[in-house]
């Protein structure tokens, strides 16, 4: 049973544990017949943000390449046969291709990639390269990207330098020349971009990419917009600490994995409002109750170490005694000027509330900035500086920046509370030019501790990645 194996694990890793004083230097073996007993030994621990501010790097775990070798080959092998079942036809040669240099596949596949029908060039570094191969093949069933958000990035530069890559086609630059199928990228582009992929490829049927926090709203962009009528599958969610949860059903709509047992340990812990700090007693993956909020807990065997890893998790279901999760948030993109901690989900829902009341806007991404950061709060309360890319307004009104605050304030009374007595400022919103959010996703990837990919930071605590958008504001 889950259960079993669970304790088993855990008893494995105690095991291992340093012994006594008297044997510093030395591991002692001990035989573990309890997870008391494991839990005792290995007290949780928690990542300080304080120290990851300063340093600029996330302090997780050190999981084992070994490990994290196996969880993401099974999520990759598990995920194509789920991908086959729902989607036959997709893995038929010349079928796929990627958009860009990061795969939705955790791993590498160890067959080469054109007996799987993907279309690519070996080793190349230039995703033009990658997106012009991919527009050159009318005849694609599946699109892949890395992640959702880097897929928006290709669209969003498809439609910004589309010309240039028409004529690119109808030269021949690479490959032979398609003077044609240049004429039906400019037509397909002169529409507009709803529907632009399957005017593209009449044929898709699936977009691939790797879940991850922060994906949320670009995927909606790109099912409401460029990718209107196709399904989305992602393999598996990657959570912090090299966590990989499985997408076992491709057809269901709903951001739903498998949180399985396997090389690395999973603990979970409950989530209580106003208790997580206190809270100290975890479950394993067999005891989750449905309905219930759990943040994520890592045991790495080679460090020995338990580290709550801050992705909470509601449980809506079971499949052979794992438990069916749906990701709530990250407590690592909580908001908080004066404790208020307003939550990525709640503010999420909040912002999604106020664009809705914007006639025609469409939001793309977002990022939040606490008002010290850019010390913008000189002479006022300290609030939240927020920046937005929209798709369909060109201009804010004051009206509708101060909908934001009202929608935060009816979604937190303990922010409305110290909002009525002056002690945080109403959160100020600006819009962006179109390329500011792909600027710095271009600074996060080049910042080697940085979780993205896959992850995208929707709170900034860095200086420099701030003025990334600050630097582009429209309005």
């Amino acid at each position: 049973s889950l259960l079993k194996s669970s304790l088993l694990l855990s008893g494995r890793i105690c095991a291992e544990t340093q012994g006594p004083p008297c044997c510093a230097g030395s591991r002692q073996k001990r035989t573990v017949t309890d997870i008391s007993t494991f839990r005792n030994h290995l007290p949780l621990t928690k990542a300080s943000q304080t120290q990851e501010e300063e340093r600029g790097e996330q302090l997780l775990p050190p999981t084992s390449h070994q490990d994290l070798g196996e969880a993401s080959l099974q999520a990759t092998l598990l995920g194509l046969v789920a991908l086959n079942k729902a989607y036959p036809e997709v893995l038929d040669q010349g079928g796929a291709a990627c958009l860009t240099l990061t795969s939705p596949w955790p791993r590498s596949l160890p067959w080469p990639g054109k007996a799987l029908g993907r279309i690519s060039t070996p080793g190349t570094k230039d995703p033009r390269v990658l997106l012009l191969e991919a527009l050159r093949s009318p005849g694609l069933r599946a699109l892949e990207a890395g992640t959702a958000v880097e897929l928006l990035d290709v669209f969003l530069g498809l439609e910004a330098d589309g010309e240039e890559l028409a004529g690119t086609i109808a030269a021949g630059n690479p490959g032979a020349p398609l003077p044609e199928r240049a004429a039906e990228l400019r037509e397909a582009l002169e529409q507009g971009p709803r529907g632009l992929a399957l005017r593209l490829w009449p044929k898709l049927q699936v977009v691939v990419t790797l879940d991850a926090g922060g994906q949320a709203e670009a995927v909606a962009a790109l099912g409401a917009l460029w990718c209107q009528g196709l399904a989305f599958f992602s393999p598996a969610y990657a959570a912090s600490g090299g966590v990989l949860c499985l997408n076992l059903q491709p057809e269901q709509p709903h951001r739903l994995y498998l949180l399985p047992p396997g090389p690395l340990f999973i603990e979970l812990l409950p989530v209580k409002e106003g208790t997580q700090e206190e809270a100290a007693s975890t479950l394993l993956l067999a005891e989750a109750q449905q309905g219930e909020e759990y943040e994520l807990v890592l045991t790495d065997r080679a460090s020995l170490t338990r580290c709550r890893l801050g992705d909470v998790v509601q449980v809506v279901g079971a499949h052979n005694q794992c438990p069916v999760v749906r990701f709530i948030c990250r407590l690592s993109q909580t908001l908080s000027v004066r404790g208020e901690d307003i939550g990525e989900d709640l503010f999420s829902e909040a912002l999604g509330q106020a664009v809705g009341q914007w006639p025609g806007a469409k939001l793309l991404d977002h990022g939040c900035v606490e008002s010290s950061i850019l010390d913008s709060a000189v002479g006022s309360a300290p609030h939240y500086e927020v920046f937005v890319e929209l798709r369909g307004l060109r201009n804010l009104s004051e009206e509708n920046r101060d909908k934001l605050d009202h929608c935060l304030q009816e979604a937190s009374p303990r922010y409305k509370s110290l909002r009525f007595w002056g002690s945080v400022g109403p959160a100020r919103v600006h819009l962006v030019g179109q390329g500011a959010f792909r600027a710095l996703r271009a600074a996060l990837a080049a910042c080697p501790s940085s979780p993205f990919p896959p992850a995208m930071p929707r709170v900034l605590r860095h200086r420099h990645l701030a003025q990334c958008l600050q630097q582009r504001v429209v309005s």
